[in-house]
């Protein structure tokens, strides 16, 4: 297993435990991980193909403003939106509207 695989599976296990209707950064779980300027490895990490992302919560993962920046890769240009608005999030314009009522710190929960 190379480094990269290894880190990926540590991003994958944080973003697994991210609640219903809240998000997380990329840089935050960086930092969780102890590679606080990891945040766009964090990124690839949800955008490899390599592995199987159905079964995890990606969509929670924004940047550090809210912006949903992740949005294209999820089959449709509204999927992300969609997805967190079902959950209670507030999207106006491709940013969360009550991003630090939803904000989960994994550095606080997990790390």
């Amino acid at each position: 297993m190379s480094n990269n695989d290894n880190f990926f599976e540590r991003v994958y296990e944080i973003v697994k435990q991210i609640p219903y209707g809240k998000v997380t950064t990329y840089g935050a779980i960086a930092q969780c991980l102890g590679s606080k300027g990891s945040a766009r490895m964090v990124g690839w990490a949800l955008n490899c193909k390599k592995y199987d992302l159905h079964n995890l919560p990606a969509h929670r993962v924004v940047n550090k403003s809210g912006i949903l920046t992740g949005k294209r890769h999820f089959g449709g240009e509204n999927v992300m939106a969609e997805l967190l608005e079902s959950e209670g999030v507030k999207i106006e314009d491709d940013k969360i509207v009550n991003f630090n009522e939803v904000f989960w710190d994994p550095n606080l929960m997990i790390c």
